[in-house]
């Protein structure tokens, strides 16, 4: 070859080298633009405690979907030293708590607790050395935010303890839901004076100032801000605000943009389990919606990060009462299914993550039910009935959109059936969350139906025999219910919180059979 155009051979070939190589980093650096520096899940410990097992093989599968977060909401089960007072009889061991975060960083993942500073505090308020905080007598939701010095006192002591046990860079410090915002007679002269704003937002600098001298960065709810931000810009530019949308509009709760502008960096957060969900339904459709719409919407705002709730309760709760509301003792108001039952939810929201287009969610669970559980085209899609199956509650007596009870029985019963003789080829417990899912919303229109039945303005004494034998069979059918449930969660929760949900999800239906007992 003459050597002129060996040269310019040789030249060409490292000019295709060179431009394949800027191509390649072009590319990675969009990909890296593409994903989300947080990926992370969140844990509610209010109720449904996980065992230290549990919680490790769950951190273990975090990891295998490529999370690098996990927000702990520990609660009453962490075990404070100053603040023994506050942790609940299902809590940990420090020693357990130390060996756990140890293990999700061996794993790659760090674990942020989050600690409520201001709502969602009951179990903080209920006892009564913390009583001087409380912004209402008999509400205990809520701290106030005027009681300035002792608060500053108490979260100083607990985001020492926090920070000190856990590495990871940030610690969330709650701050949503704040339904008493302004209540107390103090808190309504600040109002009065400066506004809701500067009264939410003075309580969190105070409490995101506590965390920053730690060497921490504060993350937070969004929402109360997004409703009041004309303070927002007092707050710590290092504060980072977390969207939780549940499948509503964008912005629902207020001008994200106008945050955005003032430097501060956002999260987003969807969920897997919210309300309406409880014991009896899961509204699985809103749930990959929500996947499906927020994820992308997430990406293109330029959030740093995703976190994924899954809230076994409402946060709301019933309470004992002693004289001068003393808490004798307090119950959540609802539950709902463990997250032991929602793998399906877990692995669309790693593809969702990955992707850089939409999942589509009945696409989605036909490739599930196929690779998970081996099903055939016939099986999954009857598995997508399920899972897509409009989902109502029953209020007074009448479904939100069905004609009646009866109507719905039939409609959901052929869905149901099927599911039930599915016989998965592997990952059978898995799928026997979904059976034992299916019956109990079974078991949960029977009983709504006996309940409508005596709350009827038709309804007479003489009724009362037949309305007690159907509920004898649905108390009958709940024995069998309670064993299934034990069996598919024993060693994911304590065994005597296992026992603990049965009860609850039966008493209303032990009520009403003590109710009608006196009327045979």
């Amino acid at each position: 070859m003459n050597c002129k155009y060996f040269y310019k051979f040789l030249l060409l070939i490292c000019f295709v080298a060179f431009g394949s190589s800027q191509l390649l980093a072009q590319k990675q650096v969009q990909k890296e633009a593409d994903n989300f520096k947080v990926k992370g899940f969140h844990l509610d410990l209010r109720i449904q405690v996980m065992t230290p097992t549990a919680l490790m093989e769950f951190a273990d599968e975090l990891s295998e979907l490529g999370m690098n977060t996990l927000v702990l909401e520990w609660e009453g089960t962490y075990p404070f030293e100053k603040h023994a007072t506050i942790s609940n009889k299902y809590s940990y061991t420090r020693a357990e708590v130390k060996s756990f975060i140890s293990h999700c960083e061996g794993l790659g993942i760090k674990v942020i607790p989050l600690q409520q500073t201001l709502g969602h505090v009951e179990y903080i308020l209920r006892n009564p050395r913390y009583s001087i905080l409380k912004e209402d007598r008999k509400d205990i939701s809520q701290l106030c935010p005027m009681e300035i010095s002792d608060n500053k006192a108490l979260f100083t002591d607990l985001f020492t303890d926090l920070a000190n046990m856990h590495n990871s860079d940030y610690i969330h410090i709650g701050g949503d839901e704040t339904y008493l915002l302004g209540h107390c007679e103090k808190c309504k002269k600040k109002v009065a004076k400066e506004g809701k704003s500067k009264l939410f937002v003075d309580h969190m600098k105070m409490i995101a100032d506590i965390v920053i001298s730690l060497g921490k960065k504060p993350v937070m709810w969004a929402d109360i801000i997004l409703k009041y931000p004309e303070a927002a810009a007092d707050l710590p530019k290092e504060t980072i605000f977390v969207d939780w949308n549940y499948g509503w509009k964008i912005n629902h709760f207020g001008d994200i943009p106008n945050l955005q502008k003032l430097g501060f960096t956002f999260w987003g957060s969807p969920a897997i389990r919210s309300h309406p969900d409880n014991w009896f339904i899961t509204d699985w459709a809103t749930h990959f919606k929500n996947q499906k719409e927020f994820i992308p919407y997430a990406r293109k705002a330029n959030y740093e990060g995703i976190i994924m709730t899954s809230w076994s309760t409402s946060g709301v709760y019933g309470f004992t009462w002693d004289v001068n509301y003393d808490v004798v003792d307090m119950v959540q108001i609802r539950n709902t299914y463990p997250l032991s039952g929602f793998n399906i939810l877990i692995q669309s929201y790693t593809e969702a993550l990955e992707s850089k287009d939409a999942i589509d969610p009945q696409t989605f669970v036909l490739k599930y039910a196929k690779k998970q559980f081996g099903l055939k085209k016939q099986d999954a899609q009857k598995l997508s009935e399920f899972i897509f199956f409009p989902k109502e509650l029953i209020t007074n007596g009448k479904p939100d959109k069905s004609s009646s009870i009866a109507v719905m029985k039939n409609d959901y019963g052929k869905v149901r059936d099927q599911l039930i003789l599915i016989n998965p080829k592997k990952n059978k417990e898995e799928f026997d969350h979904y059976k034992l899912m299916a019956d109990l919303r079974m078991h949960y229109l029977n009983f709504k139906e006996v309940e409508s039945s005596y709350n009827s303005v038709n309804f007479v004494r003489s009724q009362t025999p037949k309305l007690l034998e159907d509920l004898n069979k649905i108390l009958e059918n709940a024995k069998g219910l309670d064993k299934r449930f034990l069996a598919l969660n024993k060693g994911f929760l304590y065994d005597a919180e296992i026992n603990e949900q049965n009860f609850l999800r039966t008493q209303q239906m032990h009520a009403l059979h003590d109710r009608l007992a006196k009327l045979k």
